[in-house]
């Protein structure tokens, strides 16, 4: 999705500076892109604690307290959340995949099922990604903060 998000906006680029001939897709490709990939990008963000994490206040609790803060937030507040936004994204791919809906303010008017349906998947793979991390905080296997991925290069 990058190259692709890359190759649109430099093909609207030339085309518009070099050619004087401005694209009539290239605005919608591009933030149907970008926040597909935003959404799709999100529950590995999670995994890997790439997001911002604010702990001024967390830091100075014990490591299980720690724990148990995230284990409540991911599990009664975050996660459910997603969950009902990942249920609202497939009712609304669905709906626009039936009814053929584009995008209404666009010259172009693509078919908006696509990136429904993108937003849809990257909010399903997040919820489950926060019942995940709930999971590790509750076995106690999770430290907040930590990333997964400096766990898994010393390994190798």
């Amino acid at each position: 999705m990058v190259v692709m998000l890359v190759v649109s906006i430099l093909y609207e680029v030339i085309s518009r500076y070099v050619f004087d001939m401005p694209t009539l897709w290239s605005f919608d490709i591009s933030y149907m892109l970008n926040g597909s990939l935003f959404l799709l990008a999100s529950g590995y963000s999670l995994k890997v604690e790439a997001h911002v994490r604010i702990d001024f206040l967390s830091a100075k609790l014990s490591l299980r307290r720690q724990q148990i803060i995230n284990l409540f937030f991911y599990f009664f507040m975050v996660g459910p959340t997603f969950i009902l936004l990942s249920f609202v994204a497939v009712e609304k791919t669905m709906s626009a995949w039936v009814t053929g809906e584009v995008e209404s303010v666009s010259p172009w008017a693509p078919l908006i099922w696509p990136f429904y349906g993108a937003i849809a998947v990257g909010l399903i793979s997040l919820s489950i990604q926060v019942y995940i991390d709930g999971f590790r905080y509750l076995l106690g296997t999770k430290t907040p903060g930590e990333s997964v991925i400096k766990d898994e290069v010393a390994h190798d």
